[in-house]
């Protein structure tokens, strides 16, 4: 007997007057899930010298990305105070500024890093990519 291999489930929806057809795949995770499980993250953080805040930012970050971005990122610490043309680039107002500029879209978080939760939701890892 030989063994089927499982077809991707194909749904239909409608919305408007457009109908939308999506594809879920039974093999764990979508498309965009793997594509996110091995992508590579970019990450500027833009610090203000030495401050207890800006190391602090650099410590928080720095740690999220060892636990779930391990080998998966570049990481660039720059200190406005030493750089500021690339923090005007980059259009930074504040400082500590963390700015994911790869996989798209570009985000931009301000803070020491220090609340998980939204640290992860602006980064965009979500449970596909833990």
């Amino acid at each position: 007997m030989k063994s089927k291999k499982q077809e991707p489930e194909t749904r239909s929806r409608k919305v408007g007057n457009r109908s939308h057809r999506s594809t879920r795949s039974y093999s764990g995770l979508s498309a965009a899930g793997r594509r996110l499980k091995t992508s590579t993250y970019q990450l500027n953080l833009f610090v203000a010298g030495a401050t207890p805040r800006s190391a602090q930012a650099t410590r928080n970050i720095a740690a999220l990305c060892d636990k779930y971005l391990k080998g998966r990122y570049t990481l660039n610490v720059v200190d406005i105070y030493q750089r500021p043309v690339l923090a005007v680039d980059a259009g930074i107002l504040a400082a500590p500024t963390l700015v994911k500029t790869l996989p798209l879209p570009i985000r931009r978080l301000i803070g020491d890093m220090s609340d998980e939760q939204r640290v992860l939701v602006g980064l965009d890892i979500g449970q596909e990519t833990r």
